[in-house]
């Protein structure tokens, strides 16, 4: 038997009618990092208290209004940190705090004791519902787990009795994405039920991939159908937690909003157990990208980046989307043309639209330079060595020029390999220059 026919195909969704397929995104969704409680989770060497807070304040500068902190039951460090958080006035105004708790009475009892004296808080109850967690895990049936959630939404009501400040709830069936769908709803509704939101209270659903083994148009079909059937849905915000197992996590996310998600929980860079969760870096730039305010200060990335990974031991990829080092440059010769001509026409228009080929943002909206946007090498052609010229050193060079100045500069690369520097270009050009003739050569200024 071949290896691949011991996994069965992911079940497909039936909707009367498919409402995400034909929408638009307009606005982002409301964004919560949970760098510090997943993502820390994560790493081979999770953050101390002092490495903690200063992720925080990065998080709150890069614009994050809602900012998962801990899972105080679990330590003691992740309770002395919602403490320290608290104690020392760390938290904005306009930010919530958020922490994990399963649905166990002294767990949750534990975590209302860390967030004591915070004005905002969410409190994030779960409990696992798929099939080989109820039976192979806990050994529960369906109903025993209803019922395990139920006293966790019990206890949270109690203590939130207690609680001075604002208590947001929020609920996760945690392995939506391996549970069935009818009980992913089942235990959703008598969850939303017992604690009665209201359109003042409302609570949240957070409906995580929590294991992504399914496609993106079969997550936001299953987003969209739990959308359309649970109850009080005018006072629930619809969540979503996507992982990356498949890869697929942004993907994920997009869809599923579009099929009715109103927040997602992810981490910079998608650090998270596994392959990770969705990266919230990525997709902010994708609603950027298509002209909607992504709320967050992302012309900041590159000094946040440099911030966390710092902090945490992790690094850029430099092909990672939009923040690579290598993401806005171009080695190949027609790559690096009508990189040239796009520049030289965006500059002569003016109208502030982005159109330039290969580029899919502005690289300066991040504070990258045009110049790093074309590198030579062997592959590289005339226009590309004609922008580096341009861009570096404001020399024009004339077109009866570009073609011999690239071979040139080919020749070089190819036979000591590697990449040829913009000094070692302009280097090439003045001896050429002195060669032919120097009257054939403009140098222009600025």
């Amino acid at each position: 038997m071949q290896a691949f026919t011991k996994y069965k195909p992911y079940e497909t969704v039936k909707l009367d009618k498919r409402e995400w397929a034909d929408k638009t995104a307009a606005v982002a969704p409301v964004w919560v990092s949970t760098d510090l409680r997943d993502g820390n989770q994560a790493l081979a060497n999770p953050m101390g208290i002092e490495q903690k807070v200063a992720y925080l304040k990065a998080l709150v500068e890069f614009g994050f209004k809602e900012i998962e902190v801990a899972y105080p039951s679990a330590s003691q460090t992740e309770f002395d940190f919602c403490r320290r958080l608290i104690e020392e006035g760390l938290i904005p105004d306009d930010v919530t705090i958020g922490i994990l708790t399963p649905s166990i009475e002294r767990y949750i009892v534990r975590s209302f004791e860390a967030l004591q004296g915070a004005k905002r808080i969410n409190i994030h109850l779960y409990n696992p519902t798929a099939s080989n967690q109820r039976e192979v895990v806990f050994k529960r049936s369906k109903e025993e787990i209803i019922a395990l959630a139920l006293q966790g939404v019990e206890c949270i009501k109690t203590e939130t009795a207690k609680f001075a400040g604002e208590v947001v709830f929020e609920y996760s069936p945690e392995s939506f994405s391996q549970t069935e769908l009818a009980y992913a709803l089942e235990v959703s509704n008598a969850v939303i039920e017992a604690y009665e939101p209201t359109c003042k209270k409302p609570m949240i659903l957070n409906l995580p991939n929590t294991l992504e083994a399914c496609s993106p148009n079969i997550y936001a079909d299953r987003i969209e159908w739990m959308g359309k059937h649970i109850k009080n849905r005018e006072n629930v915000i619809i969540s979503v937690h996507p992982h990356n197992d498949r890869g697929c996590a942004v993907a994920s996310a997009e869809l599923a909003v579009l099929a009715g998600a109103q927040r997602v929980e992810g981490t910079i860079l998608g650090n998270g157990e596994r392959a990770g969760n969705v990266d919230l870096v990525t997709l902010a730039f994708n609603y950027f990208s298509q002209g909607i305010d992504p709320c967050l200060h992302v012309e900041k990335v590159d000094e946040i980046l440099a911030r966390i990974t710092a902090i945490t031991g992790l690094h850029v990829s430099d092909r990672h989307p939009y923040v690579g080092s290598m993401i806005y440059t171009a080695f190949s010769g027609t790559h690096q043309d009508a990189i040239k001509k796009g520049m030289e026409h965006h500059r002569r228009e003016k109208n502030g639209s982005w159109n330039v080929p290969y580029l899919a943002i502005d690289p300066r909206d991040i504070g990258r330079e045009y110049k790093d946007s074309i590198r030579i090498n062997s592959q590289s052609g005339k226009g590309g060595v004609a922008y580096v010229l341009k861009e570096v050193y404001g020399i024009e060079v004339p077109s009866e020029m570009q073609a011999k100045l690239a071979q040139e500069v080919k020749n070089i690369s190819e036979i000591r390999g590697g990449e040829i520097s913009s000094d070692e270009v302009l280097g090439i050009y003045e001896g050429m220059v002195r060669y032919y003739d120097e009257s054939v050569c403009l140098r222009v200024k600025g």
